[in-house]
């Protein structure tokens, strides 16, 4: 790939503008930062500007930022609003043609945002774009590649576990990751924004099914690679892990499903809870996963609105949809679930 011209980001800083806006959303999270931020400075695309986002931390995050990097544009929150809501702050007035999203425990590559950037230009068709990202502790292995979904109605991590080398071509998948990603904002206006409802989990998966929903095409770079220590702010499988993921994939399912591909899919998604009910019951998580389902269901009224907006957007068919899907089984995933 060729790099973008050096008179280009120079004619963009000059005239004031930033192509793209990279926001970090942190919360006691100032062991990361430096790491963090760091990549962002020896990104080879330079015209970008870089937004921490801070949810009240009590850490000595915001002060490090301020005394460490200058550069960076801070919001202070006095509370822990969630991800997807200190995202949003962002995205609503932002001026830039695309938007960036970097999680605070995640180290990029120096041409990450360039290959981010080179896979949109090349394909106008496609609105967002996933990064490769593989484990911190573990450089060899994917950590995800993109995002699918399955047709159980769940959110999938695309190649979790897989050698690096492998998933290495560009491709079009479900969705990404919005702890790597790139956005084009002229799509987050039309689409909407995260769902602040849900705080936090599932609300990138919510966001790409929005866009698969009204055409937009979400496009793998192999070549954006970050390291991700993953379970940063939120130990996988802890309490709060179970109640939103589980809570919020109910939501995702009943706003974006169409309904000729409810009839396709609801038994696979009733089997895929009550396995993940019985599972959670065996490992000491079953109260957490009953609230979970409980607190979406008082939120189904709510999900339902929402679900009229969503679908008179509705571009594509869904035979479409039924091949972006991803036709996982329970065995494989229960498989991975106990290698933990």
């Amino acid at each position: 790939m060729n790099s973008p011209s050096h008179a280009l980001q120079g004619h963009l800083h000059r005239a004031g503008v930033s192509k793209i806006i990279v926001v970090v959303v942190n919360w006691n999270g100032m062991r990361y930062l430096g790491e963090c931020l760091d990549s962002l400075s020896k990104q080879s695309f330079r015209a970008f500007d870089t937004i921490l986002v801070d949810n009240g931390s009590v850490d000595g995050s915001v002060d490090f930022v301020r005394l460490n990097y200058p550069e960076v544009r801070i919001v202070s929150l006095t509370e822990n609003v969630g991800f997807a809501a200190a995202n949003n702050i962002v995205l609503r007035t932002v001026e830039a043609e695309y938007m960036a999203l970097l999680n605070n425990d995640a180290v990029a590559d120096p041409h990450w945002l360039e290959s981010l950037l080179l896979g949109l230009e090349a394909h106008p068709e496609a609105g967002f774009a996933a990064s490769k990202m593989l484990s911190y502790d573990h450089p060899n292995e994917i950590d995800r590649a993109g995002d699918a979904y399955t047709w159980g109605g769940t959110g999938l991590l695309r190649g979790r576990g897989l050698r690096a080398h492998r998933l290495d071509a560009q491709e079009w998948v479900f969705g990404a990751c919005a702890g790597a990603a790139l956005y084009r904002t002229s799509m987050l206006r039309e689409i909407g924004f995260f769902d602040e409802d849900f705080f936090l989990l599932y609300e990138d998966v919510d966001l790409s099914f929005r866009a698969q929903l009204t055409g937009y095409r979400c496009l793998y770079v192999p070549g954006a690679i970050v390291r991700h220590k993953g379970s940063g702010s939120i130990i996988h499988d802890s309490a709060t892990s179970v109640y939103y993921s589980h809570r919020n994939l109910e939501w995702v399912y009943v706003k974006n499903m169409p309904s000729g591909l409810i009839c396709k899919t609801i038994c696979f998604h009733l089997i895929y809870d009550m396995a993940s009910f019985l599972f959670f019951m065996a490992t000491g998580k079953g109260k957490e996963f009953l609230k979970a389902k409980l607190d979406a269901l008082r939120g189904f009224k709510k999900a339902l609105r929402k679900r009229r907006k969503i679908q008179s957007k509705k571009k594509v068919s869904d035979k479409y949809l039924w091949r972006v899907f991803e036709k996982e089984w329970l065995l494989p995933r229960l498989t991975r679930r106990l290698a933990k």
